[in-house]
């Protein structure tokens, strides 16, 4: 950042007394800090983040200035290039009120990269992940525990990453094939079922070159089976009750009458339904839809041009059977998610889908929908295309964002977030408010897509284009609030931005 921006953000730092997931606040006066927890986390999260030294947030954030502005950036990059991969961080000096400050810009690596660790720890304990104040207060009862034995507050903003966390980074990087595991309890018997038979018949139909292979052949290429034992794509797809050998690999479905878990209706019932749903992935599907059909509102509707009657369902069918199909496709099935379900909730306003493995790869929110993403599980997704339950097209999500619109329903919300990734319906009942303040002014403002200068401009004088671009700008792209231009590559000198 250029100096008067960092003038601009230490005042506003001042004013607003608080840090943030893209922001880190040090005082520095008496030499260096480590560095490591953050180096991690915010190189390992979406937009990267800043460190401001010379602030001292313990003594009401007052601006207390470093002890020298040289040393303390040859520290920095010292504890940088101890990282892995190593970091170049950008530093800039400013003087605030007759006290010098140093800001660090740590820039987010490419996710074929991640996670970034330091290496004296190694890459499970050494690698972190940012966190705000509602993620804190979501930790297990194991770690506060933990934190109150050592009589020691957690580390703020930053916490260690999860075995998991770091695996599914692992398993992208290095190609690992979870459904392709074997099923050690199963056999070849328990998935040549009539729906593996006609399985063959429609993949002999649809690939003619491989017609005249041997069933154990086509078995072994189409990742079914792996030394005639069955793996867990085979299972899951032609077993009629894959549960036998992975309990959990199920759907859960609740319906509660209020917004909120917990709320307990007038005589005092949990649920309205409540279904556990078994069997293969097609029948989850069919079944986990005629849940989610059984208990949301039918409306009937008079067209005024026609005088004809016509129902129409409290959410598109289509745009929630192409959800639960993603949740049941995509979701990770690697031994670390065993013990994991999908989820449906169906409260008053809205409805969610959540599935254990967060998005996959190089795909981000902000481009969810509009380019090919990279497949976690390619011989699952391939198998039911040939079945013809979806056309493996990447088509939808676009689906489901036309579905909603053409009922003229709030836009789905999309979640990606420790591990999890989440789908939010919403009927109408209750719809979020529109954003406020300096939110509400950039959605208007990017009306007409704009550039990063065209932002910094607007905001002259209000804001720091570093501040816009990691407290407003970058949540409101996450959110799919604001769209990027070019969002196969949102680090590009052309980029701009834009609202609907």
């Amino acid at each position: 950042m250029l100096e008067f921006e960092l003038v601009e953000m230490v005042n506003k730092i001042s004013q607003t007394r608080t840090e943030s997931n893209y922001l880190e606040i040090k005082a520095a006066r008496d030499g260096c800090p480590k560095l490591f927890d953050t180096l991690s986390s915010f190189s390992n999260q979406y937009g990267g983040g800043v460190i401001v030294f010379g602030v001292d947030e313990q003594n009401g954030f007052e601006v207390c200035g470093v002890y020298d502005p040289a040393d303390l950036q040859k520290k920095i990059m010292e504890q940088a290039v101890q990282m892995e991969p190593e970091l170049r961080p950008l530093c800039t000096v400013a003087v605030v009120n007759g006290k010098t400050v140093v800001s660090a810009e740590i820039q987010e690596i490419d996710n074929e990269l991640k996670p970034c660790f330091y290496k004296g720890a190694g890459r499970l304990k050494g690698s972190y992940v940012r966190v705000g104040d509602g993620d804190r207060r979501r930790q297990d009862a194991a770690a506060v525990a933990t934190q109150l034995a050592a009589r020691t507050p957690p580390t703020k903003g930053n916490r260690h990453m999860t075995e998991y966390e770091v695996y599914s980074y692992e398993a992208f990087r290095k190609k690992i094939q979870d459904e392709l595991r074997i099923a050690e309890r199963a056999e070849l018997s328990d998935i040549d079922t009539d729906a593996h038979t006609e399985y063959l018949i429609a993949m002999r139909k649809k690939k003619p070159n491989l017609a005249d292979l041997t069933n154990d052949k086509i078995n072994s290429l189409q990742g079914f089976a792996i030394d005639k034992k069955p793996t867990l794509t085979g299972v899951m797809l032609f077993s009629p009750y894959p549960q036998g050998f992975f309990p959990q690999l199920c759907v859960t479905a609740v319906s509660i009458q209020g917004t909120e878990m917990g709320a307990d209706n007038a005589v005092g019932e949990r649920f309205i339904d409540n279904a556990r749903i078994d069997g293969n992935v097609v029948n989850m599907l069919d079944e986990t839809l005629k849940f989610v059909r059984k208990n949301m509102k039918t409306a009937t509707c008079i067209d005024p041009q026609t005088g004809k009657r016509a129902d129409r369902t409290e959410y598109p069918v289509i745009a929630v059977r192409e959800l639960i199909l993603n949740a049941l496709v995509h979701r990770d099935y690697s031994n670390h998610t065993d013990f994991t379900p999908i989820t449906v909730k169906m409260f008053s306003d809205r409805i969610e889908i959540e599935n254990p493995g967060g998005l996959y790869g190089r795909m981000t929110l902000d481009r969810l929908g509009k380019v090919a993403a990279d497949t976690r599980n390619p011989f699952l997704a391939n198998a039911i295309e040939v079945i013809d339950v979806t056309e493996n097209r990447y088509s939808g999500i676009p689906t489901v964002y036309s579905a909603m619109k053409n009922v003229g329903l709030p836009e789905p919300k999309f979640e990606n977030e420790r591990g999890v990734f989440r789908v939010t319906l919403y009927n109408g009942t209750e719809i979020t408010p529109p954003p406020s303040g300096n939110e509400a002014d950039l959605l208007t403002f990017c009306q007409t897509p704009r550039t990063r200068a065209e932002l910094e401009e607007h905001f002259k004088g209000r804001l720091s284009i570093n501040y816009l671009m990691s407290q407003i700008v970058h949540p409101l792209v996450e959110s799919g609030k604001l769209k990027l231009t070019i969002p196969d590559k949102p680090k590009s000198k052309n980029q701009r931005y834009y609202s609907q």
